[in-house]
């Protein structure tokens, strides 16, 4: 079964829950509206308001679809009453609501969103029962066109700790962010890695509280203040960026194989071992940081590693994926692809409409041919609709 997201879709329509800005409720969940402040070069001057109420949209497949028929069912003839909806911050989550394990991926093997301003595409794996990936994508982030935020994450031992991140980092960044605005620090780049590593650690010790079982990898780019790309990853997840046609890793993969993260498990009393070709941390896990695996949190760390930079005219787009997409697809392939089927289509004299989703989708398709059996999730986003 595949899950196609469509402009006024049930799947993402509005959830009824409304949400204040009381950052000490342990639901928080912040909605801002934009208001000016005075200029700066710092990224934090991202001209939040204080206090705003405001409601999210989610993907909540089981429960949203039932309510919806059920909603359906018992329409009367008569035009109903308008609904004054707000302006509020669009986030789309891959999540399946507050369903059993079993029901919640079952027959579901693909879902793609196709949006002016990103398109993902999610596959699930060839033998696999269930999908584990998950993603979010969130655009006019407190009302402001220029302020987004994205994330894939891939769960292993099972989708929760996937799901529970993709309905959490965001906010625990914004949240994160909001408390370093104040801070009189000129290093702006420093706050801004440090900001992120919070906002990490704030949802992997909700995690940890909430006994959420398996991990995820996490990778994750926040735009903000018109031309600030901030990226971040926890695990082997990876961003690569294109510019002027050239694919740039944004992120290194935290494996046990790397030097740096050998050393750090070793001097923490872990061992790295390579079982059939591929570096496992204590003889189970193939990565070397993450969200959840609480039963290796003393190696597994959440800390990420985090990378600033401006958004030039050279800059194309960037790719999120999973591995499933990296470990058979490289850099530059990824990127020609992307751009051979959306740069070059736009720029034709056939005008052509350019298609993200279907430069998503060959992605995905690629490295299912090539082999892979895992889940792969592909999301790609045009930096200059945000520039």
């Amino acid at each position: 079964m595949a899950i196609v997201v469509a402009a006024g879709s049930p799947i993402f329509s509005p959830s009824m829950r409304t949400h204040s800005c009381n950052s000490n409720q342990d639901n928080f969940i912040p909605q801002f509206t934009a208001s000016p402040s005075p200029s700066s070069s710092s990224p934090f001057r991202s001209r939040f308001l204080k206090q705003a109420t405001g409601r999210r949209i989610s993907s909540e497949f089981s429960s949203t679809i039932a309510s919806t028929t059920n909603s359906t069912a018992s329409l009367k003839r008569k035009r109903p009453a308008r609904l004054d909806i707000p302006q509020i911050e669009s986030t789309l989550y891959f999540g399946f609501g507050d369903v059993d394990e079993g029901k919640r991926c079952s027959g579901i093997d693909e879902v793609e969103v196709d949006n002016t301003r990103f398109s993902v595409f999610c596959k699930k794996g060839r033998v696999k029962e269930s999908m584990d990936d998950r993603y979010c994508a969130g655009v006019d982030v407190c009302g402001d066109s220029k302020l987004a935020f994205f994330g894939v994450f891939d769960g292993h031992g099972g989708s929760k700790t996937a799901e529970f991140a993709a309905s959490n980092v965001e906010k625990n960044v914004i949240a994160a962010i909001r408390e370093e605005e104040d801070e009189q620090d000129s290093n702006n780049q420093a706050r801004i890695e440090e900001a992120l590593r919070i906002a990490y650690l704030r949802t992997d010790s909700d995690l940890l509280k909430q006994e959420v079982p398996g991990g995820s990898c996490a990778v994750t780019a926040l735009i903000m203040n018109d031309d600030h790309l901030i990226v971040s990853n926890a695990g082997d997840c990876r961003a690569v960026i294109s510019k002027g046609g050239v694919a740039e890793a944004v992120t290194s993969d935290h494996r046990p194989s790397r030097e740096d993260e050998k050393n750090r498990i070793e001097n923490n009393g872990g061992y790295v071992d390579c079982i059939r070709g591929v570096w496992r941390l204590q003889g189970t896990l193939a990565v070397s940081r993450g969200l959840g695996d609480s039963h290796l949190k003393h190696w597994v760390i959440a800390d990420p590693e985090t990378t600033v930079q401006k958004i030039n005219p050279e800059c194309e787009f960037l790719i999120l994926a999973s591995d499933g997409l990296w470990d058979k697809v490289s850099n530059q392939e990824a990127v020609d692809i992307v751009r051979s089927m959306w740069i070059n289509s736009s720029s034709s004299s056939n005008h052509t409409q350019p298609s993200l989703l279907s430069a998503c989708k060959k992605l995905a398709d690629l490295s299912v041919s090539r082999g892979s059996f895992d889940d792969v999730t592909v999301l790609v986003i045009p930096l200059r609709r945000f520039a």
